[in-house]
């Protein structure tokens, strides 16, 4: 099992339980919380598009896991009220997978295509035509006696979601009419989650306790929703069962997941580019070989959150811990730096951050 199957607090969907999640999922935009200004334009063209009564323009959506490109999806197609059809990239490994898929939709349907950065190149050689003129161009036969036909497909709307926008051919991405991006949620927005699905799942919480929870979610509603089913299970076994704000503290200090949401791997992390490296900058490579973990994996599960949070900073040369990582994590800034012991309480310090624990058993796991 990697270690990112093992992280609570990762974007990704890991177990059963991530993976039914649909029973949460606001099913219209009214019910969806957050991303205002996607939400806001999205409806826009959702409604300009049911007044034409004609397709909605190509959908791309792109940002960090686990802040909702599924949900918009399905919302889009219940929107619209046409069927979803959902695959992902590396699920279409041949142009006869794709164009199986496009000849079997339904007119005004919606095709969901999750990592889309994913599809082979043959494969996108394929799409171009279906989302520009609605039609699939066939070779048949080999060699001299081949020939194309062109074939109808009846107007779809292609949603597609990825998290790695820059690998994108620019020709596919062009074909895109709608392009969003998702950011991470506010505090205020994941507590309204928290207390939504709480009440779906039928969990008592207080408001300190959503509160509890959703600033510890590193700004992503999965994270939230993970963590919320987790404390109901701290909250069940000591007879409790309601999560008020001391059990939420409680049980997420046993989870290892402290104030700013940043868990154990997180810290190793840091403290490894403090310790080994002065604090960088260190190639991502040596990082990788360093804390054991596949470069990718970094990029794009661990990264963003620390980067968004300005605990990391990435450079020409390598990464780097910034100050702001020192004194949350109350280590003395390299010499370089000018040596200076942090003192007192950090700039990120709240309630339930490390209890005064010795972080140096952490950075030599």
């Amino acid at each position: 099992m990697e270690e990112t199957d093992r992280r609570l607090v990762t974007p990704i969907v890991v177990g059963q339980e991530d993976a039914e999640e649909s029973n949460i999922r606001p099913l219209r935009l009214a019910e969806y919380i957050g991303q205002d200004k996607v939400k806001d334009n999205l409806e826009v063209f959702i409604r300009a598009a049911r007044q034409r009564q004609d397709a909605l323009d190509h959908v791309l959506l792109y940002g960090p896991p686990g802040l909702g490109k599924t949900t918009l999806a399905n919302i889009i197609a219940a929107e619209m009220g046409a069927n979803l059809r959902g695959t992902s990239g590396p699920a279409i490994e041949r142009p006869g997978d794709l164009a199986a898929i496009l000849t079997n939709l339904q007119p005004m349907d919606v095709l969901f295509i999750d990592e889309i950065h994913r599809l082979n190149r043959s494969v996108e050689e394929v799409l171009y035509p279906a989302m520009e003129d609605f039609c699939l161009d066939i070779m048949i036969g080999k060699g001299p006696s081949a020939r194309t036909i062109r074939m109808d497909v009846p107007p779809f709307t292609l949603v597609g979601a990825t998290t790695r926008a820059g690998r994108l051919s620019a020709p596919l991405r062009d074909r895109f009419g709608v392009i969003s991006r998702l950011e991470y949620y506010q505090v205020e927005d994941l507590v309204t989650i928290v207390t939504r699905a709480a009440r779906i799942l039928n969990i008592a919480i207080e408001p300190e306790g959503a509160r509890e929870i959703g600033r510890r979610a590193r700004g992503t509603p999965r994270i939230a929703n993970r963590l919320l089913k987790r404390v109901r299970d701290f909250a069940q076994v000591s007879n409790n069962n309601l999560i008020d704000r001391q059990t939420a503290q409680e049980a997420m200090d046993r989870l290892e997941v402290d104030a700013l949401g940043l868990d154990g791997v997180d810290r190793h992390m840091l403290l490894t580019i403090m310790r080994k490296f002065g604090g960088g900058p260190v190639g991502l490579d040596t990082l990788g070989a360093s804390i054991s973990e596949e470069t990718e994996t970094i990029e794009d599960v661990y990264e963003p959150y620390l980067l968004q949070m300005g605990l990391l900073q990435r450079t020409p040369r390598g990464r780097m811990a910034t100050a702001q990582a020192y004194e949350y994590l109350r280590q003395p800034l390299p010499a370089a730096w000018g040596g200076a012991q942090p003192g007192g309480r950090g700039l990120f310090d709240g309630p339930g951050l490390f209890d005064g624990r010795d972080l140096s058993e952490e950075s030599e796991e």
